[in-house]
């Protein structure tokens, strides 16, 4: 029995007198119902505990065991397909034994240790085994085969002892290892890391592929690399969900990390149903398969929500470490920042700006920081690339969390209330927005699908900037007055908005949209804009190039154009020449 106990409880803190029995960020066991606890204090006269269940109940003079190991994430076979809260309780096991309801001082292992694995075991007795090497390989999902690595921290060894290949159980011993100082090591199909600890590489590399994901206003606009980092924010209805939803499903990364961060149960709840019924299109499988989902409402422990992103920015490590490009959709980082301000209250800190601890800045810059496009202990190339949707109060931008998270991103995808209520999806404006991977990602648009990809991009942006500056005229004294080639401008930057940069989801061919059909569609509408500049130039009005209903023609482009029927571009070409000539 612990001799050390609680002296006081103030929500999911907790404090112990007189005791030097802990170490910072010890894993420790709360209460005679044991829950999670991790030391966040410690001084002469007391040890600050956080815990991350409810502390419902909990009384004074109960015990507070420590464990001598930090706060972990067990990594093994079993993590794909599965849902687990905060600090990685399986949550479909927790129902099994305890209902829907999640009870206190559940003990339940993140990962099932009866399941049996068909492991292959690579390495021979005098072998020579190092940290970061595979030594055994499963098929953890039909699309994701789990590699096992020989821990970071292990010392280069002689492998002295190898299981058969076949079924194994997680904790069977698979191998042996003895170091140059004698030390054996037992290696078995999981490991443990600490949360909080990056995952060590063997270099990071630098960022030259974009993470393909389908939308039009991503891929061509606003790109984001692989290992690459973006936030989105908008206020409440303004599509965050809905926008992660569809990265989730079309990126074309390798695993999928969902973090549901202080969401309300209702949104979780969609993710669950809709990820569970979710076809792959890359794969024709289930898109579970290849995805993890840490979920933690609004109403489940703040501690927990605090904890739920390092859990899964290092689940994502873990298979980044395996040579798989991983992409993490946490949503939302302002729940949790504002888990990091409660908790902050009651351990009576100063508060800075609206009430966030003066930390705030560099807890977000160490979750940002752990993307990266890396060399891996193996000598495998891999990824993670972190996605963060941010909830800011009244859509107001200037807000801390929003202004501390800009500084550490790259992509910042705005989304604009007065767009999604006019039913523009994806709802990020394209005058707030930016991202700083375009010169990072030139050459290898130029290489894998055109030269003037980019140059097109740019073509267009140019042509909304002025459309942005001409709307403040109109404001002020209607379009009517506007020369003809500024009315031009205002058509073709509709044909833009509606016709490229918004799309349907529901639909078939519209809801993902191959690079190729994005640059073919770019050149169709810039096709048009330079022949109805020349008809402008010689004195054909606007109203009458109008009349052609070419410009709502090359909207529907995007619905009448199968992606695999790209030829059909040449027709549009056509028929603008032929239409247009006829105006001369």
């Amino acid at each position: 029995m612990s001799n050390n106990v609680i002296y006081a409880i103030n929500g999911p803190v907790i404090t112990v007198r007189d005791t030097k029995d802990f170490t910072m960020q010890e894993m420790v066991y709360v209460g005679h119902s044991r829950l999670v606890g991790e030391v966040i204090s410690i001084s002469d006269q007391a040890t600050t505990i956080q815990v991350y269940e409810v502390t419902t109940g909990l009384r004074p003079g109960e015990p507070v065991e420590g464990t001598g190991n930090p706060m972990s994430a067990t990594l093994g076979p079993g993590i794909l397909q599965n849902i687990f809260d905060g600090i990685e309780h399986p949550l479909k096991d927790i129902e099994a034994h305890t209902g829907a309801f999640i009870g206190a001082g559940v003990n339940i292992d993140a990962l099932d240790t009866e399941r049996v694995w068909e492991t292959e075991i690579l390495p021979v007795i005098g072998d020579t085994l190092r940290a970061g090497q595979v030594y055994a390989t499963c098929q953890e999902t039909p699309l994701i085969q789990h590699r096992c690595m020989a821990p970071p921290s292990m010392a280069e060894g002689r492998v002295t002892y190898v299981a058969e290949s076949g079924g194994h159980r997680l904790e069977d011993v698979l191998v042996r290892v003895a170091d140059s100082e004698g030390a054996e090591h037992e290696l078995k199909l999981y490991q443990k890391w600490p949360i909080r600890v990056p995952r060590p590489v063997a270099r990071r590399m630098s960022i030259t592929k974009p993470l393909i994901t389908g939308q039009r206003v991503i891929d061509t606009i606003f790109p984001i690399a692989k290992g690459g980092t973006a936030a989105v924010p908008g206020g409440f209805g303004t599509g965050k969900t809905m926008t992660q939803h569809q990265l989730a499903k079309w990126c074309d990364a390798d695993i999928i990390v969902y973090i549901g961060c202080g969401e309300r149960g209702n949104e979780m709840t969609q993710v669950l149903e809709e990820f569970s019924h979710l076809i792959d299109p890359k794969t024709n499988r289930a898109l579970t398969d290849r995805t993890v989902l840490i979920a933690n409402t609004s109403n489940m422990p703040v501690a927990a929500r605090e904890a739920s992103i390092y859990t899964g920015v290092t689940l994502a490590e873990y298979y980044r470490d395996m040579g798989y490009h991983v992409a993490i959709m946490a949503d939302s980082t302002s729940r949790w920042a504002e888990a990091l301000r409660e908790i902050s209250g009651r351990l009576e800190e100063m508060p800075a700006e609206e009430g966030f601890p003066a930390y705030l800045p560099s807890r977000l810059s160490q979750f940002y920081e752990r993307a990266g496009y890396m060399e891996t202990l193996s000598g495998k190339e891999g990824s993670v690339s972190i996605i963060g949707a941010v909830s800011p109060q009244g859509a107001d931008f200037s807000e801390p969390v929003t202004q501390n998270t800009k500084r550490f991103v790259r992509c910042f995808w705005a989304l604009d209330k007065s767009l999604a209520y006019a039913r523009h999806y994806p709802a990020i404006n394209w005058t707030q927005s930016y991202s700083e991977y375009i010169d990072d990602l030139a050459r290898w648009y130029a290489r894998e699908v055109s030269p003037q990809f980019f140059k097109k991009r740019q073509e267009m942006m140019s042509i909304l900037q002025e459309e942005s500056k001409l709307m403040e005229i109109v404001k002020l004294i209607g379009a009517d007055v506007l020369p003809d080639d500024q009315k031009l401008v205002m058509e073709v930057a509709r044909v833009i908005r509606v016709g490229f940069l918004q799309q349907n989801a529901y639909h078939k061919d519209d809801t993902y949209v191959p690079l190729p059909k994005q640059l073919k569609m770019m050149e169709v509408i810039l096709h048009l804009y330079e022949r109805c500049q020349g008809l402008t130039q010689k004195g054909v009005p606007v109203s009458v190039i109008l009349e052609t209903g070419l410009f709502d023609k090359v909207v529907k482009i995007k619905y009448d154009v199968p992606n695999d029927g790209l030829e059909l571009f040449d027709r549009y070409h056509e028929e603008i020449d032929g239409i247009l000539d006829t105006l001369e």
